[in-house]
């Protein structure tokens, strides 16, 4: 494997430039595995944490100017053997000492668990709601303190900033400086933060400021080229990041596996899109007839023409000159423009705000409006709702999560869903999967699942269990899959007379209210998703008496890991709960499955008889398996594709 680890340079990071020969691959699965069952051996974690305890009662009886001067010994440490066990009990010692006095709150050993695992390059899988952004706390001070610029990566600006605030009076007490980094700050503000000791931001900021470095650098990436650089000034003015040293990142498998489907694309502005051949694309693929011109792809989700449709195009056609003269390049125009008509959806993959397109993402139910879809998709969507056609973009730098995330020195993450996707998490990223268990046992009741023939039955039921629930003072977390499925849900609920609160994309300006109302008695909240709020549900004791939150699924989403994610936000930190779920024949997972169609054609009232219910649940089960494995296939298509693109870049001399 060519490999090339700048550690001692102006900019340390690891570079890899080439795919790994399958046996590479294959011992680095081995020694992460082996180092996965020596590190994360629970008698070793048991251990660690009574050292830790040990010496944070050494430092209760030290006074403040001891307390400082063992810290600062412990820094050299650190910096002269390394982060060995020994300095690191110490370290979190420290931590869990300034946390007390200035939060008042302590780590628990199973926080000192997890910090220690992350420590050591593992990622942590820990129950929703048990305090992982405090326990990021240890690992992330410990690295900092050994002379490492730490990167804290978070879902969304909200949460970097909120957390920044909040911690940063306790890396200050321990000599360190902690900044926050938004997207929308100007560049000196990113460079200064990001020269912070801790630097809280979120993944898509880190590695779009990391492509802007690479695209300053150029090739200058020598000792000698970077220190001419910092001798002229050329450094400090185009440089933002200190390197890629060590990263913890909270909800990892959001962060490196869901959005790892997409690459991160810097652009500039084009030419004026060609909205005469979008607009004459839009308009034959609405001309053209379902299952007689065009037919669904499958796999790809996408469409394509049959026998008669490529005829009758190539008669419209006919005589139009230009692009339309070629048969391979009208039929992927229109093809993209049917995929534009009939695969994307109004209130469920975007919204149309201020008269522009904006992307919904589905893992976070969260608005992107600094995003748009390439090769003329989102061209053709603003066509086909009829809002101002914006500029195509025209690539200048790009990279993968995959490729981005494995060129930092030392990588650990958390997560509260990783089980699943943790043999991809070993491959893409050498992250070996540990989890750790919930500081006190869990009272979340599963009260039953539910399977209907239509969505109008499922919604009729769902209005009225949330009527049962309001009555009894109960409060009620309903999960949808789109911004559609939620408001159809609320227009019912209106009708009934039944209070409810919204929130999905439209609604993230009042999100901190909406969750803070969200454990009262007989408040029902409908959400789209619920990943990445970063807030707890505080219950009322009303509430808490009666049983807690229940959360109602009423649609699986493509991931199992989404659905448990929403059902984590109920019994949280020991409290009392329950979740059901209610789904349907007619759901989008099994749009495309004939046995599904099958049963919802047989005479059923409402509820599935209990014959078919099994066979219902494990089509639902195995519609999800099969999209996992599809989002799989593109995740390890991209990275192939990096290798690839990175090749060929190797021979002209431009690789990045």
């Amino acid at each position: 494997m060519q490999q090339i680890a700048l550690r001692a340079s102006r900019y340390p990071q690891r570079l890899e430039w080439q795919e790994r020969p399958w046996l590479d691959r294959l011992w680095d699965v081995i020694a992460t595995r082996a180092h996965r069952y020596f590190a994360a051996a629970k008698w070793r974690q048991y251990w660690f944490v009574r050292r830790v305890m040990a010496a944070q009662a050494r430092l209760e009886s030290l006074d403040t100017a001891e307390s400082r001067k063992a810290l600062q010994t412990l820094r050299l440490a650190l910096r002269r053997e390394g982060v060995t066990d020994r300095h690191l009990a110490e370290c979190f010692a420290h931590v869990r000492l300034q946390t007390q006095q200035v939060l008042g709150v302590s780590h628990y050993p199973v926080q000192i668990r997890g910090g220690y695992l992350m420590a050591r390059g593992l990622l942590v899988e820990m129950d929703t709601g048990e305090g992982k952004t405090l326990t990021a706390t240890l690992p992330a001070a410990a690295m900092a303190l050994a002379g490492y610029r730490v990167q804290v990566i978070t879902v969304n600006d909200y949460l970097a900033a909120r957390d920044a605030a909040q911690l940063s009076p306790v890396y200050a007490r321990l000599g360190l400086r902690c900044a926050v980094v938004r997207e929308d700050d100007d560049e000196a503000a990113h460079r200064d933060g990001f020269a912070a000791d801790i630097c809280y931001c979120t993944g898509k900021t880190l590695a779009f400021d990391y492509l802007r470095d690479r695209m300053a650098l150029g090739d200058r990436l020598s000792t000698l080229a970077m220190d001419l650089d910092g001798f002229t000034g050329r450094w400090q003015q185009n440089v933002r990041l200190p390197g890629l040293q060590f990263a913890l990142i909270d909800e990892a498998d959001s962060i490196l596996v869901d959005e790892a489907r997409t690459p991160l694309i810097i652009a500039a502005t084009a030419d004026q899109a060609d909205v005469d051949f979008y607009a004459r694309a839009i308009e034959l693929a609405r001309a053209l007839r379902k299952d007689e011109d065009f037919i669904e792809a499958g796999e790809q989700q996408g469409y394509d023409l049959t026998g008669k449709g490529r005829e009758r195009l190539a008669d419209w056609c006919a005589g139009l000159g230009g692009a339309w003269s070629h048969q391979a390049q009208r039929e992927y125009a229109v093809c993209r423009a049917l995929l534009a008509l009939h695969g994307f959806r109004r209130d469920v993959h975007y919204i149309i705000d201020e008269d522009a397109v904006v992307i919904v993402d589905e893992q976070t139910g969260r608005v992107m409006p600094d995003r748009s879809w390439e090769a003329g998709m989102h061209q053709l969507i603003e066509l086909k709702e009829d809002v101002p056609v914006t500029a195509q973009r025209q690539t200048l730098a790009r990279i993968s999560y995959q490729l981005f995330f494995q060129r930092f020195l030392h990588l650990a993450g958390m997560s509260g869903t990783a089980r699943e996707v943790a043999h991809e998490l070993i491959g893409h990223y050498g992250l070996p999967v540990v989890r750790i268990p919930p500081h006190r046992r869990s009272q979340r009741a599963n009260v039953g699942r539910a399977m209907y023939a239509s969505q109008v039955q499922k919604w009729q039921a769902v209005v009225e269990r949330c009527e049962q629930f309001y009555a009894s003072g109960r409060a009620v977390l309903v999960g949808t899959r789109s911004i559609e499925s939620a408001e159809a849900l609320a227009v019912r609920m209106r009708e009934q007379n039944i209070p409810y609160q919204l929130l999905h994309a439209r609604q993230d300006a009042e999100e901190a209210g909406i969750i803070a109302r969200a454990g009262q008695p007989g408040q029902i909240t409908i959400a789209t998703n619920m990943a990445g709020r970063g807030t707890d549900i505080a219950l009322h004791d009303a509430v808490r008496s009666r049983g807690g939150l229940h959360v109602i699924l009423t649609e699986g989403h493509e991931s199992r890991r989404i659905d448990r994610q929403l059902i984590g936000r109920c019994a949280r930190q020991g409290e009392p709960g329950s979740y059901e779920m209610m789904f349907s024949l007619e759901d989008d997972l099994l749009k495309d499955s004939q046995a599904a169609r099958w049963l919802a054609l047989r005479e059923h009232d409402g509820l599935l008889p209990g014959i078919w219910q099994p066979l219902a649940w494990g089509l639902y089960r195995a519609a999800q398996r099969r999209l996992e494995r599809r989002h799989r296939r593109v995740r390890a298509q991209l990275l192939r594709t990096e290798y690839r693109l990175r090749r060929s870049l190797s021979f002209t001399g431009r690789m990045e």
